[in-house]
């Protein structure tokens, strides 16, 4: 082999690992590499999600005026919640999936739902809101901007399950609508049965690394299957 040759060839072997060292994840704050599931920080005016080291995520607590917010880690399922398929309605989803959260920049709840855009905002209507909210104390609980209520009433849609209601931390809910979007086919998502699929199947296949409290049970182990 010529001097020329092996040269190339040797810059060749540089250049995958500098395309596998660039594939690494690494904290905003301070660089460091970060292991495949790290914490995240959100700047709420923006809704823009930071990936940090646990290092430089414990800096932010929440409860002071920062830039940033740390995204909590837990996952609480809501047995008892209560919502009627009238104040669904009156929602106004296009899909049966949500997310509703707390902004506290424009305070006031938002709520998203997947489209083929990504995370499509809804025109939420206050008094139905303020009728859920009453019912149901636990979303007083919810952190603002950093944790969502994650509504999926597919299988309730369909008829052949109840309705299922969790506080996820917000980067979940981005994550799981970022992986809906991925299967959409055309504008419109295909049918609505094709969309309702495949969001169900999304969302049951969603792993949640043992992060959940709430009440153990069949809806709770099925969340922890390896999303492949």
């Amino acid at each position: 082999m010529s001097e020329a040759a092996q040269s190339g060839k040797s810059f060749g072997v540089l250049r995958q690992f500098v395309r596998r060292a660039s594939a690494v994840e690494t904290c905003e704050m301070c660089s460091q590499e970060l292991a495949n599931h790290h914490q995240h920080l959100l700047e709420p005016v923006s809704r823009k999600l930071v990936c940090a080291c646990d290092a430089c995520a414990i800096l932010f607590n929440n409860s002071g005026q920062t830039k940033y917010k740390r995204v909590p880690r837990r996952i609480r399922f809501l047995p008892d919640f209560h919502m009627t398929d009238s104040q669904w309605d009156g929602l106004m989803m296009p899909i049966n999936m949500a997310f509703f959260f707390k902004s506290a920049p424009q305070e006031r709840v938002i709520a998203l739902y997947p489209s083929p855009a990504g995370a499509t905002e809804s025109l939420l209507s206050f008094d139905t809101w303020d009728e859920i909210e009453h019912d149901n104390p636990a979303l007083l609980e919810m952190e603002a901007d950093v944790e969502a209520l994650l509504v999926n009433r597919i299988g309730h849609s369909r008829g052949f399950s109840q309705p299922e209601y969790y506080v996820v931390p917000i980067d979940e809910c981005f994550k799981l609508v970022g992986l809906i979007r991925s299967r959409w086919q055309g504008l419109s998502g295909g049918t609505s049965a094709a969309r309702d699929a495949s969001a169900r199947n999304l969302f049951e296949k969603r792993r949640w690394h043992g992060r959940m409290v709430g009440t153990p049970g069949i809806r709770q182990e099925r969340l922890r299957v390896t999303l492949t």
